[in-house]
């Protein structure tokens, strides 16, 4: 896959659980990661393990459900590395809860980070990639099931199959290619992530 060697590849939720694997399967392909989390604590982790490989990655903090902290992030990543290639969207929560007995902020922040920050940062980026002409994106679906109690997380993760589409439409007559991945669990995250983008 020396096709990912020299890319730069934005990662959000690299702190930890999938974001933080895929980030470590990228660099190890020797992709430039720029990794993005809420909070340093798991990202500083993320970060030493790639640089010990030898890899190269710089980490950013940014709330990704806001505009304006997500345009501040892709314009530090472009000052630092001077494009994005790829783009990864892996920020998520999953609060355990039926839908009677959730909390209006669970729900809310739910969608906000599973589903608007995704939005926002296909936004802010696509405008990047078109001034590029071309890039690519990666988004996560819910995987094979929908799980009871998790009603929140499963409704987010079908608005991105709608936002899939119409980015995959609109995105391709500038050369932007979009992936919607349902993995089976996330070794075959990777794999189609890697193989998509390389």
């Amino acid at each position: 896959m020396t096709e990912l060697k020299g890319k730069v590849v934005l990662v959000t939720g690299a702190g930890k659980g999938a974001g933080r694997s895929i980030a470590q399967a990228f660099a190890s392909q020797g992709a430039f990661l720029a990794i993005n989390d809420l909070t340093p604590i798991n990202l500083d982790e993320t970060e030493a393990w790639i640089l010990a490989a030898g890899g190269q990655v710089k980490a950013y903090i940014a709330d990704v459900t806001k505009k304006l902290p997500i345009q501040g992030l892709v314009n530090a990543v472009l000052d630092d590395w001077g494009q994005i290639d790829i783009l990864v969207n892996c920020a998520s929560v999953k609060p355990a809860s039926s839908l009677l007995d959730m909390d209006d902020w669970d729900w809310q922040r739910t969608l906000d980070v599973n589903l608007t920050g995704v939005f926002l940062l296909m936004q802010s980026v696509g405008r990047v990639m078109r001034t590029q002409r071309g890039g690519k994106m990666v988004m996560i679906g819910p995987g094979p099931n929908s799980e009871p109690n998790f009603g929140a997380y499963s409704i987010s993760k079908a608005g991105l199959v709608e936002l899939y589409a119409q980015a995959r439409q609109e995105f391709s007559k500038l050369d932007i290619q979009v992936m919607l991945i349902d993995p089976m669990d996330e070794t075959d995250l990777i794999k189609q992530a890697l193989i998509f983008c390389s």
